[in-house]
């Protein structure tokens, strides 16, 4: 998918809508302070917030356990949605690799979701 990152080597806004919006069929939506990626005519898969540069993507709980081991960027939302596999990534410190699979995860949880 996307390479391209800042100076830093970090994903910046640019690259992370780039990237969302670039699984077919995904729109963006306004989600409080954050930016929602959907499916059309389906629920969220991700919400980005530009402030912290972070990213709450929505994974099984299973696939939560997984990612959280993967960097000390990755951690459970500490709520109730983190209780159902709602994760955040931080983008400062998460490779672009480890991040677009976790998008494609929760895209694809939700693309064959009966819900």
């Amino acid at each position: 998918m996307l390479s391209k990152k800042n100076y830093e080597g970090m994903l910046t806004h640019k690259i992370i809508i780039d990237l969302a919006l670039s699984f077919p069929g995904t729109e963006l939506h306004q989600h409080f302070e954050r930016i929602g990626f959907k499916i059309a005519k389906k629920r969220m898969f991700a919400t980005y917030l530009a402030k912290d540069n972070s990213l709450n993507i929505f994974l099984t709980t299973e696939e939560q356990r997984v990612f959280c081991r993967m960097s000390t960027g990755i951690y459970p939302v500490p709520n109730k949605w983190g209780e159902k596999g709602a994760t955040t990534f931080e983008l400062k410190t998460v490779p672009e690799d480890i991040v677009t699979e976790a998008l494609l995860s929760a895209y694809n949880n939700v693309l064959y979701s009966k819900k």
